[in-house]
């Protein structure tokens, strides 16, 4: 494992689109928050930009992120939202220059492939974050946004949540990995799929079906993702959807029934996923996960 340099004031960040487009002034408001922090912005030519569905053809999209993985002068990347695309141009990405000399990888949602991808290839821990798009005004004082500042200097955490009826007791150690289900049911069976054998890992998702849910997470039983888990932290699961029959279970109770067989702490509820409740973690490095009767605390462990 090779671990990233934290960052000191003045170092550089690139923000880049490699999925979704996202408006160019809600990029240069985070952009400004992120230099408040001490650091140096540049905002990659994505930003702002419009491609279809995407902030711009694949080609460009991959230039741009090769180019910030590979300068020596760009301490971490800030992705400026999620949506779909990542996928696309991952393969084509080398990481021959960003192995020797790796830096922060910085999202979560769509930017769940590259994470896993990283980690399983390279072993170099990423943090899961907020991005550029959940950095607004009403956002940008409270602990979610402040804790990618936080994570980015270096700062070791014990994040906490509130009891829920579906949690498992217990204690459990290892490295955390995860993030979008839906992105790590499209990675089962690549070369970007991880070994998750005495892992902590972390789910969440919005706007799916639930018996897509359910599917996906059959899918990770089936390829062996859920069996030797260390713990498993469940976050948030938003705008759920229904078809004209209802599923008869929420998400939650989807994700116990499928674990119900294994003995590892389950925390539902953790503040990390599709809302302004997401806490950065750093994927890749070893956490603990203890679950009580009276709350679950997932924290950093020293290396």
């Amino acid at each position: 494992m090779k671990i990233p340099p934290y960052l000191k004031k003045g170092d550089l960040i690139g923000i880049t689109c490699s999925s979704s487009k996202m408006d160019l002034q809600a990029a240069e408001y985070a952009a400004e928050v992120i230099s408040s922090w001490g650091f140096q912005v540049h905002l990659g030519i994505t930003v702002g930009t419009s491609f279809h569905n995407f902030s711009a053809p694949d080609e460009l999209r991959l230039e741009e992120l090769q180019d910030m993985l590979d300068d020596p002068d760009i301490k971490a990347i800030i992705f400026g939202r999620g949506g779909y695309g990542m996928v696309c141009i991952l393969d084509e990405l080398d990481f021959k220059k960003f192995r020797k000399h790796p830096k922060w990888i910085c999202g979560y949602s769509d930017i769940t492939a590259l994470h896993t991808h990283v980690q399983h290839q390279y072993g170099i821990p990423t943090i899961h974050s907020m991005m550029c798009s959940g950095i607004r005004p009403e956002t940008v004082e409270n602990e979610y946004v402040d804790s990618l500042r936080l994570a980015l200097k270096g700062t070791s955490y014990r994040y906490t949540a509130a009891p829920h009826d579906l949690n498992r007791t217990g204690k459990g150690s290892g490295k955390l990995i995860g993030g979008n289900l839906s992105l790590l049911a499209n990675l089962s069976g690549t070369e970007s799929q991880p070994d998750t054998k005495g892992k902590i890992l972390v789910l969440e998702d919005i706007g799916e079906y639930r018996y897509n849910v359910d599917r996906m997470m059959y899918n990770l039983k089936r390829a062996g993702w859920l069996e030797d888990l260390a713990g498993l932290v469940i976050g948030s699961f938003t705008d759920g959807k229904e078809t004209d029959t209802p599923f008869g279970q929420t998400e939650y109770e989807i994700i116990r029934n499928i674990v119900q067989d294994y003995e590892y702490p389950v925390c539902f509820g953790f503040p990390v996923g599709h809302t302004h409740e997401n806490y950065s973690l750093k994927l890749g490095l070893p956490h603990e996960l203890h679950v009580t009767a009276r709350q679950a605390k997932l924290s950093q462990r020293d290396i």
